[in-house]
């Protein structure tokens, strides 16, 4: 399945407490729960006014509807093409 990156803008995002980022997470994975296994949460990268999701999903329509039913922006969705690191150097 083809993964995605999704920019969402969230001002004060890096000043949530851990508290707030925990009720966030758990209404993202109630979502994907109700949405089954098409669609799939990797992890999140939280910074000053934004965070970036990494998700696996058969399709960017899945990954929009999962944003809006857990009314979270979805800014900008982006399909990754490939995966580089420094392995690829070699």
């Amino acid at each position: 399945m083809p993964k995605y990156v999704i920019e969402r803008d969230i001002p004060g995002a890096g000043k949530l407490s851990e508290q707030e980022l925990q009720a966030i997470s758990q209404k993202s994975c109630g979502v994907l729960s109700k949405m089954g296994p098409q669609i799939q949460w990797v992890q999140s990268y939280v910074t000053g006014d934004k965070i970036y999701c990494v998700y696996i999903a058969a399709n960017e329509e899945l990954v929009r509807e999962h944003a809006q039913q857990g009314g979270f922006p979805a800014n900008r969705v982006s399909e990754v093409m490939s995966v580089i690191d420094p392995t690829t150097a070699e």
